[in-house]
C-alpha cells in the first residue's frame, strides 16, 4: 500500500501536469483563433492596401495571385458575373467561407472592389507550424520537468518512506527498534531523516523498558498484596471457627473477611486491565444475580444507623461469561456508591435478562459532576471521608475492557440510576 506522502507528491505532480496542459491545449486554441482572424485578416489587409498603391500607379495592375493569395478585381461599374459564384454576394469585410474552405477580404475602393481569397488549408499550416507546434513542444518540456521533478522529490521522501513502514509494523507493545541502528539504516537516509529515525530508536528503548517495569511491578504487587491477604482470611477463618465469639466480634471478624475477598476481587481485576487486551482472561459462566446478593449484602452493612432500604429485584436470569472478580468489583462499586451517597430513601437494585439497574434516592449530581464522574480521583462531594474518587474510573475501564456499555442518569437533590448494559 502507498504511503500518504509518496501518494500526495505523485498526485500533485499529476494535477500539474494536467493543468499544464489544459493551459497549453487552451493557448493553442486560442493561436489558432489569433492566425485565422488576427495574422491572416492583417495581412489580407497590407496585400489589399499593397494593391491599391500599385494599381493607383498604373490601373493595369492585376490583382495578387500566389500560392496562398488569389485576388479578383471588380472595377466599378462592371458586372459581377465575372466573379467566382461563392464571392458575388459578399460585402465589403472580412468573410470565413464554410463551404469552400476559404478565408475571404473584401475591401472597396472608388475604383472598385477586391477580393483576396485566402486557403483555409494555408492558414491551418500556418497555424500548425506557428502554434500547435511550439505548443506541442512546450508541453513536452513540462512534462519532463513535471518527470525529473517528480523523481528527484521521490528520491527526497523515499527515506521517509521507508522509516514509515518500518515503524508502522512495530508491534506498540514491544517495539523493535533494531532496523534503526545506525549501521543498518540505507544509505540514501541522511540528515533530518536520520535524527528522527535515532528519535524514534531511543522513543522504543524507553517504550520497552516502560513495559518491562510495568510487568514487572504488577506481578511483584500482585505477588506481595495477595501475602498479606491470604495471611488476614486465614486468620480471620481460624478465628471465626471459635465457639468462644461474642456476636459483635463475629460481625466484625465477617467484616475483615468481606474487606479481604473484595481486595482480592480488586487486585485481580487491575491485574486485567494491566494485562495486554488480546490476552483473554479466565471467565466461567456465572449468574449476575447471584453477584448482586453477595454484594448487595456487603453493602447493606454501611446502611447501618440509616433510614435507607436496600432491595434487590430480579426480572429474569443473566447469565454472563465474564471472570467473576470482574463483575464483583464492578457491582460492588456501583451499590456502595448508591449506599454512601443516600441518606434517607431507597435504593433499588434490579437484574434483567441484558442489563443491571441501579437507582437510588440519594443526593444526585449536576450535570457538571455527571460529566467527570469518571475522572480519576474526582469526588461528587469532597468533604465525605469514604472513597477517593477511583471506583468509578476503574469501573468504566472494565467496562470498556468488556465490551459492557454503562450510562448514568442523576437530578440534584433527586439520585442517580446507572444502567449497566451486559449483552
Amino acid at each position: 500500500m502507498l504511503h500518504g506522502l509518496p501518494r500526495k507528491i505523485r498526485t500533485a505532480f499529476m494535477l500539474q501536469a494536467l493543468l499544464a496542459s489544459l493551459a497549453l491545449l487552451l493557448g493553442g486554441y486560442l493561436v489558432l483563433l489569433v492566425i485565422k482572424f488576427g495574422l491572416v485578416n492583417a495581412v489580407l489587409e497590407e496585400e489589399a492596401a499593397h494593391f491599391w498603391e500599385l494599381h493607383a500607379a498604373s490601373p493595369v495592375q492585376p490583382p495578387p495571385n500566389t500560392a496562398m493569395i488569389r485576388g479578383y478585381l471588380l472595377e466599378s461599374g462592371s458586372s459581377p458575373m465575372s466573379l467566382p459564384r461563392n464571392l458575388r454576394g459578399l460585402a465589403p469585410g472580412f468573410h470565413e467561407m464554410g463551404a469552400s474552405d476559404q478565408l475571404v477580404l473584401v475591401d472597396e475602393q472608388p475604383a472598385g472592389r477586391l477580393y483576396l481569397v485566402f486557403l483555409r488549408s494555408q492558414a491551418q499550416r500556418m497555424a500548425l507550424w506557428f502554434g500547435l507546434v511550439p505548443v506541442l513542444l512546450v508541453l513536452l518540456a513540462v512534462y519532463g520537468a513535471s518527470w525529473v521533478t517528480y523523481r528527484v522529490s521521490h528520491r527526497a521522501v523515499s527515506p521517509v518512506n521507508w522509516l514509515a513502514r518500518r515503524v508502522s509494523q512495530w508491534d506498540p507493545l514491544y517495539p523493535d527498534a533494531s532496523e534503526l541502528s545506525p549501521e543498518r539504516l540505507p544509505p540514501d537516509v541522511q540528515g533530518e531523516v536520520r535524527q528522527l529515525a535515532a528519535a524514534l530508536r531511543g522513543m522504543a528503548g524507553r517504550i520497552g523498558d516502560h513495559v518491562a517495569r510495568e510487568r514487572n511491578f504488577t506481578r511483584d504487587a500482585s505477588h506481595e498484596l495477595r501475602t498479606p491477604l491470604t495471611v488476614i482470611r486465614m486468620a480471620s477463618d481460624m478465628a471465626l471457627a471459635s465457639q468462644a465469639l461474642t456476636p459483635g466480634l463475629q460481625r466484625s471478624l465477617q467484616r475483615i473477611q468481606r474487606a479481604g475477598q473484595d481486595m482480592e476481587a480488586l487486585i485481580d481485576a487491575l491485574l486485567i486491565l494491566a494485562r495486554e487486551a488480546n490476552i483473554e482472561p479466565q471467565a466461567e459462566w456465572i449468574e449476575v444475580a447471584d453477584v448482586v446478593r453477595y454484594e448487595a449484602l456487603s453493602a447493606a452493612a454501611s446502611l447501618a444507623g440509616r433510614p435507607v432500604e436496600l432491595e434487590v429485584h430480579v426480572a429474569a436470569p443473566c447469565p454472563l461469561r465474564v471472570p467473576p472478580q470482574v463483575l464483583h468489583v464492578v457491582i460492588g462499586n456501583l451499590l456502595r456508591n448508591a449506599c454512601n451517597y443516600t441518606e434517607a430513601g431507597r435504593v433499588d437494585v434490579t437484574v434483567e435478562a441484558d442489563r443491571l439497574v441501579v437507582a437510588d434516592t440519594g443526593i444526585g449530581m449536576s450535570q457538571e459532576a455527571l460529566a467527570r464522574i469518571f475522572e480519576p480521583f474526582f469526588r461528587v462531594e469532597p468533604e465525605r471521608r469514604k472513597g477517593h474518587g477511583l471506583g468509578m474510573p476503574i469501573v468504566y475501564r472494565l467496562c470498556e475492557r468488556f465490551g459492557w456499555k454503562i450510562q448514568l442518569q442523576s437530578t440534584l437533590g433527586r439520585g442517580t440510576t446507572v444502567t449497566l448494559q451486559l449483552h
